[in-house]
């Protein structure tokens, strides 16, 4: 945590730091009925009855400028953060050291991706702690995307879902900024200390 803290307070010069995580799992529901809004008297309709397609979403968002780089996947698995990540390593100046934070899962920890990893010096890699996701910067990129996008959408298709995900990345990324964080690691632990100072002991 003092680490990932570290970078984004006091980012290193000649150093890219990227948030990578992947959305999985986004649900792209094909309602029978067009979502009917939210008026005077009465609240949004939605139907109950739908058709689900479903993608992936793998991003990459630059702390730097918040510019953000995606990929839409099938699946959910290490060979496709391992391609996601040869997408990443092509973009990337080869005179910039690279500083990746992710989370603890399972896929960013296989052998495969550690000995890609370590074959590429340039590379250092960020654990958030266990249930400590909020540390990675793109879940707040993840929520604007959901909360403007897809929630309140309904798609015919997989194809036509990942044509509005590039549609609002492209859009996103003409205007970006980058998220501004101000909280160090000592100020993180207090208020942990302080919770747990209050809860302890406590029947519930």
């Amino acid at each position: 945590m003092r680490d990932i803290a570290g970078l984004y307070l006091n980012p290193p010069d000649h150093a890219l730091v990227l948030c990578v995580d992947e959305k999985s799992q986004i649900q792209a529901l094909n309602r029978t009925q067009p979502v009917l809004p939210m008026g005077l008297g009465y609240v949004e309709g939605v139907t109950h009855d739908y058709v689900r397609h479903g993608t992936t979403l793998f991003a990459a968002l630059d702390i730097a400028t918040g510019a953000v780089f995606i990929e839409c996947k099938p699946r959910h698995r290490h060979q496709e953060f391992l391609a996601f990540l040869r997408r990443l390593d092509e973009c990337i100046p080869p005179e910039l050291d690279v500083h990746l934070i992710v989370d603890n899962y399972a896929t960013h920890k296989h052998p495969k991706v550690r000995t890609w990893l370590a074959q590429r010096p340039r590379y250092q890699i960020h654990y958030t702690p266990t249930y400590s996701s909020w540390l990675n910067q793109v879940e707040r990129w993840f929520a604007l995307i959901t909360q403007r996008t897809i929630r309140r959408e309904s798609f015919r298709s997989v194809k036509e879902l990942v044509e509005t995900i590039d549609a609002f990345v492209h859009h996103y990324n003409r205007s970006h900024r980058p998220f501004v964080w101000t909280a160090t690691a000592d100020s993180i632990l207090g208020k942990i200390a302080r919770l747990c100072s209050r809860i302890s002991g406590t029947r519930h």
